[in-house]
């Protein structure tokens, strides 16, 4: 259970946010999404190491920019 602290005057809309921003970085739903369909270990460490080659091209490029 996620428990957001709001001080005395805030705004929902602030604690709202603050909410939503907790919960994306506990990674719930990705974890969900991620259970509902298996997936072979050996496509998981493919697109692993896709992702992977692909930021560190970005970053190569930007190195050289």
């Amino acid at each position: 259970m996620l428990i957001i602290p709001v001080k005395d005057g805030e705004s929902i809309d602030r604690a709202l946010k603050k909410y939503k921003r907790k919960f994306d970085k506990t990674g719930t739903i990705r974890a969900l999404r991620s259970r509902q369909q298996f997936n072979k270990p050996s496509v998981v460490k493919r697109a692993a190491n896709t992702k992977a080659a692909y930021k560190q091209r970005n970053l190569s490029i930007e190195e050289q920019a």
